[in-house]
């Protein structure tokens, strides 16, 4: 039986810029980690006005900690020549939240297919190497909702797990919300849910 995955791979904070050079051209390569496709477009006109001279912006991303979505853009250059190596990379390195950008100035000298394969395969392979790649785990959200005297019951099941608590309403009727790693889930479902007068409702994923 396969174990549950719940980690998956990503990077912290931008990556230095790395510079690959082939016949005169040059591709700046750059990582970031995103969320949204929003933060995607930021970084994209960021890097646009700052290499405002350059001939192409080429770029992958990926999104998500299970179900994955991705987009590869060769931004001009001959199809598949660019923004697919660059995702090769993100799967090669299997990190998701990122984008993978490699800026080009055209140097005279045409590279053919092949060359700008390995050229945008490289800058990318590079500015993942400059990036610090770490292993979060996936976590889901729980409310549980529960009457002011059932408060010492719930807690106890909070400490006795060591449950990362992150929000909380104390009031006469209380909610508390908890992120609990995938694989310890149900089992701590099942706990709440076997406490008299207490009610876990797993909340979707923002």
């Amino acid at each position: 039986m396969d174990e549950l995955k719940d980690t998956y791979r990503t990077i912290t904070k931008a990556s230095e810029e790395v510079l690959f050079k082939d016949k005169n051209s040059k591709f700046f390569g750059y990582a970031f980690p995103v969320i949204n496709e929003e933060e995607i477009k930021e970084h994209l006109e960021d890097l646009r006005k700052k290499h405002h001279a350059a001939r192409h912006w080429c770029y992958a991303w990926q999104l998500g900690k299970e179900d994955y979505r991705y987009r590869a853009n060769d931004d001009g250059e001959p199809s598949n020549s660019a923004g697919m190596p660059i995702y090769g990379q993100i799967q090669s390195f299997n990190v998701t939240n990122i984008l993978i950008v490699v800026v080009r100035y055209f140097g005279g000298v045409k590279l053919g297919v092949g060359g700008l394969i390995n050229a945008y395969k490289t800058a990318a392979q590079m500015a993942l190497e400059a990036s610090k790649i770490v292993t979060r785990t996936i976590d889901l959200t729980f409310e549980i909702s529960f009457d002011y005297p059932e408060m010492n019951k719930v807690m106890r099941v909070i400490k006795e797990n060591n449950l990362n608590v992150v929000d909380q309403i104390l009031e006469l009727d209380c909610k508390i919300i908890i992120m609990v790693r995938k694989k310890e889930a149900d089992r701590i479902y099942e706990k709440f849910d076997a406490t008299y007068k207490v009610k876990i409702t797993q909340l979707e994923d923002q």
